[in-house]
């Protein structure tokens, strides 16, 4: 996963089946079958305008995501 500003992040061993989906957090945590932690102290995501792009393991797009306006974790809707 990564944006244009050159943050970018490296899943592991993830596998996913079709229309899945996973939590990305920028945080500290515990990663678990539903959401993934980056371990980062500081915000990279959700700059106003920003995207970012999901590649598979052949370096294909999978999915990308775009948003206007400042998004962060807090401001997530709780699961």
């Amino acid at each position: 996963m990564s944006d244009k500003s050159g943050h970018g992040y490296r899943f592991g061993n993830l596998r996913l089946n079709g229309h899945s989906q996973i939590g990305v957090h920028t945080g500290i945590g515990h990663d678990n079958r539903w959401d993934v932690y980056q371990d980062r102290r500081a915000c990279v995501w959700g700059n106003p305008g920003d995207s970012v792009t999901v590649r598979n393991d052949r370096r294909r797009i999978v999915d990308t995501e775009s948003w206007g306006r400042r998004v962060t974790d807090q401001a997530l809707p709780p699961r």
